[in-house]
């Protein structure tokens, strides 16, 4: 084999290594991600204050003024 592609081969392999070791990194963090919040939005059209509540609710009640509000579509 030549320097250059015992040169190439060296590269080759150190990318391939740091790729691979970059991808796993990247799964592994998605594992402990916190998952996506599953209650709706919804924003009182008397006050404007802007809360949550459960995602089967339809129409909640504002917490500041008691205000019945239908959820915020996005």
């Amino acid at each position: 084999m030549s320097a250059d592609n015992l040169i190439f081969l060296y590269v080759a392999v150190a990318l391939l290594g740091l790729g691979g070791l970059g991808i796993y990194s990247d799964l592994r963090r998605a594992r402990f991600r916190p998952s996506q919040a599953e209650d709706r939005v919804f924003r009182c059209e008397k006050c404007g204050f802007v809360y949550t509540d459960d995602p089967d609710v339809d129409h909640s009640r504002c917490p500041q003024c008691s205000t019945l509000n239908g959820a915020v579509e996005f």
